[in-house]
């Protein structure tokens, strides 16, 4: 074996046994905060609560539902909101829907999962003039030569909803949701997004 070939090795093994040794380390300072119950100190987060128990839409979220729906009327168009907050045992069931019970698939998110399930997302559906409730994205009730649905889409961006007909994977378009900042994993981990603003 030649010489660079010898080195290479060597330093192929010495890097081996730093990142090694650099993981035990820090594998043990993370232990011994989390037992002095310092782990949060390492991260820290501002505006953030700690966790409460969820019963609801939270107190943005659900005032700018109530602002939603009065924008939309006021361009001719009736929101209903068909979903808000649900417990985790309402996504499970949910979840079961067109899998182990009847019906067809509407979600990929089991309890726990769901920005519902914290509070901060909405489901909706137009009422039309005849009085019946629909998730149809091509109607122009108004008149106005836009699709009423996404009219609501606009006005709930605007709000600063983040709607799930955007997402690539698994469009979900009567869906809005107000993250925060916080990802699902945050959300479990206890984290709470501010009461205001």
């Amino acid at each position: 074996m030649n010489t660079s070939k010898r080195k290479v090795r060597q330093r192929r093994k010495s890097s081996l046994r730093f990142w090694i040794a650099a993981t035990f380390l820090l594998s043990i300072i993370y232990v011994w905060l989390q037992q002095k119950g310092d782990t949060y100190d390492l991260w820290p987060q501002t505006n953030v609560q700690e966790a409460v128990p969820i019963t609801g839409l939270h107190p943005i979220v659900a005032e700018s539902e109530k602002l939603l729906v009065r924008k939309a009327a006021r361009r001719g168009i009736e929101v209903v909101i068909t979903h808000d907050y649900r417990s985790i045992e309402e996504q499970n069931t949910l979840y079961n829907q067109g899998r182990s019970i009847a019906g067809n698939i509407v979600t990929n998110a089991k309890g726990g999962e769901s920005y519902h399930n914290y509070g901060l997302a909405i489901d909706f559906a137009l009422r039309t003039p005849e009085g019946d409730v629909v998730w149809d994205m091509e109607r122009d009730d108004n008149g106005n030569g836009k699709a009423d649905w996404l009219e609501v889409v606009d006005l709930a961006k605007e709000l600063g909803f983040t709607w799930g007909g955007d997402w690539a994977n698994f469009p979900d378009y009567p869906h809005l949701q107000m993250d925060f900042g916080l990802s699902i994993n945050d959300l479990k981990r206890g984290k709470r997004p501010p009461d205001t603003q």
